[in-house]
């Protein structure tokens, strides 16, 4: 199978570029490295280029005979996503319709887009199944609603087929140690709490603590990027197969507070970590949880790190190892 992989020098990305290469497919990997890197790219053919440009994917698109276009490439700060919208909404709308748009000009109909529980926006019940309101409360979020929509459109509109794959809080590591978050600025719960048991940060500050949960700190559904990894290949077999578009929920199903983070990664690393105390963030939802039975039921997806040590542990060899490339 020769597969195109948009964003696959990024997170999330470049362990799917090693996933697929295990499965003994054809990679081209598309990144423009504004936030991925390089050498995460373990296998396939790296070209250096932008969505915007679409004289550049009319020629990739001409050179390549790809049978599936998996798409990983977006801004993703919720923050700068309120500060910057209109960078939001060029790169992950306008960018993704350049994408779409020169698939569609070239005979490629099968699609996996990247998508986000940010679509949801305030949770009305958990845990979260597709069939939840849809309404996101930021750019981000919105963004990524909008190419959902345009994707039901180009389904009807040219038989483009897709598959959107919600993720709920992507975490952990290549269980093997090649890969991990390299985010910058990092701004997910895991890896900030292993920078500080590193020493790479002082602290890490928990904001609130008087939310109606057991301890009092907000949850959230993590779930270990090879897991994810599985779910988009068990989506790719399932275009392949059925030839159905479809939309489904990527989360454990289990809630871990922040406090439950920080004791674990405590416990995995031996390490002492210092907490700072801080106010609510507005917009925290108090719990955040998947209802994932739909890809388990349709995809045939079993998440094989649902536990919280796993994800943690992979994620603290990452981190380990790069303080010593970093020595």
């Amino acid at each position: 199978m020769n597969i195109l992989v948009v964003g696959g020098a990024g997170y999330i990305g470049s362990h799917m570029v090693k996933y697929l290469a295990g499965e003994g497919c054809k990679i081209t990997v598309l990144d423009n490295l504004s936030s991925g890197h390089r050498d995460a790219v373990l296998a396939g053919k790296l070209i250096e280029g932008d969505l915007a440009d679409v004289d550049m994917l009319d020629d990739l698109f001409a050179e390549h005979s790809f049978d599936v276009v998996m798409h990983f490439a977006s801004s993703i700060m919720v923050g700068e996503s309120v500060e910057k919208p209109s960078m939001y909404y060029r790169n992950n709308v306008t960018n993704t319709q350049n994408l779409l748009d020169a698939m569609i000009k070239h005979g490629v109909k099968q699609f996996i887009f990247s998508s986000t529980a940010a679509i949801f926006g305030e949770p009305e019940y958990t845990p979260i199944d597709e069939k939840h309101p849809k309404a996101p409360i930021n750019p981000y979020g919105r963004s990524k609603w909008m190419v959902e929509q345009i994707l039901e459109d180009y389904d009807r509109a040219y038989g483009l087929k897709s598959i959107c794959l919600r993720y709920f809080n992507a975490a952990g590591a290549d269980p093997e140690g090649e890969l991990g978050e390299r985010h910058d600025p990092e701004t997910h719960l895991i890896p900030l709490v292993l920078q500080a048991a590193s020493g790479q940060r002082d602290a890490i500050t928990v904001f609130g603590r008087d939310y109606d949960t057991e301890d009092g700190t907000c949850m959230r559904d993590y779930i270990h990027v090879a897991d994810l990894c599985q779910a988009h290949w068990l989506a790719i077999q399932h275009l392949q197969s059925t030839g159905e578009s479809g939309r489904y929920n990527l989360g454990n199903g289990n809630g871990f507070s922040v406090q439950q983070v920080i004791d674990v990664c405590r416990q995995v690393t031996g390490r002492a970590i210092t907490v700072i105390e801080g106010e609510r963030r507005e917009g925290d939802p108090v719990v955040l949880v998947a209802d994932a039975s739909r890809a388990r039921s349709e995809l045939g997806w079993q998440p094989q790190y649902a536990d919280l040590e796993s994800i943690v542990s992979h994620a603290w060899v990452w981190e380990e190892s790069r303080n010593v490339k970093d020595d």
